[in-house]
């Protein structure tokens, strides 16, 4: 929230040139929020999550600590490479313009891919089936249902350029090369 706080700031430019932001990009953001933090904090504040715990290897916490912090720093990376051009919902400002260095000279969506990290780490990190999988699953279902509608609105605004930005690129992951 702290990395979002600061780029949050810098990155509103006022009027907006294009929104697809609705009631399902908020519903979906508050879904991600209770699983990245209000499940675990159910899971650490009360006892109501206790039947969903497992024994875990140990090393496997320090794995989840370490993928933690690739993601953390990912998100980091994300923002500031996208500088003025980002924004908490699927929008653009009128000085849009498509950011292909960085992060996203490799990958069209590096967010996603440290959402997915974070995600990741937490289920290592938490010894408990619930509380460990929700970000999974809520990262999951944002993924699926708001990059489709994000790469229409970049199609729709920046056309061949970013058509051939995906051509060259990978969604979460690098895109495998033959060169």
């Amino acid at each position: 929230m702290v990395i979002r706080a600061m780029f949050q700031r810098h990155g509103a430019s006022g009027a907006k040139a294009h929104s697809r932001a609705d009631a399902r990009d908020r519903l979906l953001i508050v879904t991600v929020g209770l699983g990245q933090i209000g499940l675990p904090a159910v899971l650490m504040l009360t006892p109501w999550l206790d039947a969903a715990h497992y024994a875990r290897p140990e090393a496997l916490a320090w794995v989840g600590a370490v993928v933690m912090a690739a993601g953390l720093w990912l998100f980091w990376r994300s923002h500031a490479d996208l500088g003025a051009s980002w924004s908490v919902t699927l929008e653009l400002n009128p000085n849009h313009r498509l950011v292909t260095q960085g992060v996203y000279r490799r990958i069209r969506h590096p967010m996603y891919a440290s959402f997915f990290a974070m995600a990741i780490g937490q289920a290592l990190l938490l010894n408990n089936w619930i509380a460990g999988g929700a970000a999974l699953l809520a990262v999951g279902l944002l993924y699926a249902v708001r990059t489709p509608r994000e790469e229409r609105m970049m199609l729709e605004s920046f056309g061949d350029e970013y058509r051939t930005y995906m051509r060259r690129t990978g969604g979460i992951l690098p895109r495998a090369t033959t060169s």
